[in-house]
């Protein structure tokens, strides 16, 4: 895909470049989740909210709230396009065809609406709530994210020339393909695009998908964008989020039903989706509580994806747990996907698609050579790994300003649930630094859900 970004980028019109292009245009997990809230909890109401975690990017002062505005009633006014849902209804997503119900897709063509929005500013921040019933509500959070990050990717652009746009985009154009380069011709690499929510930009986001699957070949196993998968013919990649099991446990009124609800949620899951769609996500209060109370038969789940604790740490220690069970770790899954590069995702591959060398541990798979080092491991695979690539695929623009400004580095920013049924939604994480909800709600759910195995680690994106 040949677009001159710096002339697109000088001249922003709202008609051709909207950020938003199609209902689509969302991570595929969205989907499936709303296809389960459809079934088990169409009249639940919930709120949403937007958070900075980059407080130093005040982002009011760089956005004008018209603008956020005008972007967000164009989101409102969208409906799936018939084309758009016969593709969902004729395709195979990991190699079943019919995921989606016919009834389903008849509602989301029909009747599918998103909720209202509520935008304030205060601190030089925006304050963003969405509230309604959940299938109304859940989708934004994608769509929020991706219009916030562009507004703010257009603001740190408005002022430069095209001749340093076209400087600029050379740059990352060159650090992409030396990521992408370091990537090719890995054996048994599997590596996704999950880079929508915090995106420099849809155009920027479909180059890199696009050079990804140009350049990588089978080792390039997807998108998570759903939009991106559609219009390309390339795979769409996701499962679910922390969303669910948050909701799921503010609704209990007990100490013994808030722990229990976190696998009442894979029960509910297991219910609505089979095969390779069983990914767990452990992490929502505490990977290793979860793994130490889970039942046998979560053992028999496709995988686990690794969101906020040490990828290395949170590998071994699921390899660990499916041994105790008898259940040989060869034939499951486990996916990284917080804040990698490409140094990460080789070292993680080696490390866990190897068998390791007696002496050596996870900090030395850190070390820029060694997943070529054949002395540190031998290409007999402990358990299958696959990466999900965000942020510093889709928006590693740090350093390539022209004249060294630093407005374009990513931001931590997220759309998270804050309160289901009138409630407070909590989340812990494996990250100690990543915990949202109410203070005391904080304190309960820790001394619920304990703290084995979590750690302060620093946020990148």
């Amino acid at each position: 895909m040949i677009i001159n970004f710096s002339e697109r980028a000088h001249n922003h019109n709202f008609e051709l470049d909207p950020i938003v292009r199609s209902l689509l245009d969302t991570d595929f997990y969205k989907l499936l989740m709303l296809q389960f809230l459809w079934k088990h909890f169409r009249t639940t109401r919930v709120t949403f909210g937007l958070r900075n975690r980059t407080a130093k990017f005040r982002l009011a002062g760089m956005v004008r709230r018209e603008e956020v505005e005008a972007q967000f009633e164009h989101v409102r006014r969208l409906r799936f396009r018939r084309s758009e849902i016969i593709w969902l209804a004729g395709n195979t997503f990991y190699s079943t065809r019919g995921i989606f119900e016919p009834a389903f897709l008849e509602w989301l063509e029909k009747d599918f609406r998103l909720s209202e929005f509520q935008l304030a500013e205060k601190d030089g921040q925006f304050e963003l709530r969405f509230e309604g019933l959940w299938i109304e509500v859940t989708m934004w959070e994608i769509y929020a994210l991706s219009i916030i990050n562009e507004l703010k990717t257009r603001a740190a652009l408005k002022d430069m020339t095209e001749f340093e746009l076209d400087i600029l985009y050379a740059r990352a154009k060159t650090r992409l393909w030396e990521k992408i380069e370091r990537l090719r011709g890995v054996p048994g690499l599997a590596v996704a695009d999950f880079g929508t929510r915090r995106r420099h930009s849809f155009l920027w986001q479909e180059f890199a998908v696009e050079a990804m699957h140009a350049e990588l070949g089978p080792a390039f196993s997807g998108t998570s964008n759903t939009f991106l998968a559609y219009k390309h013919d390339m795979e769409a990649i996701g499962t679910n989020a922390h969303e669910i099991p948050m909701a799921m446990a503010a609704l209990t009124d007990t100490d013994e039903e808030l722990k229990a609800a976190q696998y009442r949620m894979l029960e509910l899951w297991q219910q609505t989706y089979g095969g390779s769609l069983q990914v767990m996500l452990p992490d929502t209060y505490g990977t290793t509580q979860f793994l130490q109370g889970a039942p046998d038969w979560v053992a028999g789940w496709t995988g686990q994806r690794v969101d906020s604790k040490d990828p290395f740490v949170a590998g071994d220690e699921y390899i660990t747990w499916l041994r105790g069970r008898g259940v040989d770790p060869k034939k499951k899954l486990v996916i990284a996907s917080d804040g990698l590069d490409a140094q990460e995702i080789l070292s993680l591959h080696a490390y866990f698609m190897g068998e390791i060398a007696p002496g050596v541990s996870a900090r030395d798979f850190r070390d820029a050579a060694s997943f070529h080092d054949e002395r540190m491991w031998r290409p007999e695979r402990r358990i299958r790994f696959s990466a999900g690539w965000g942020t510093l695929l889709t928006n590693d623009f740090r350093d390539c300003h022209p004249r060294g400004e630093d407005g374009l580095e990513p931001i931590s920013l997220v759309c998270k649930l804050i309160w289901a049924e009138g409630r407070p939604a909590v989340k812990l994480s494996d990250n100690y630094l990543k915990a949202s909800g109410p203070k005391h709600a904080v304190e309960r759910y820790r001394r619920v859900f304990g703290l084995a195995g979590m750690a302060n680690t620093p946020i990148v994106v």
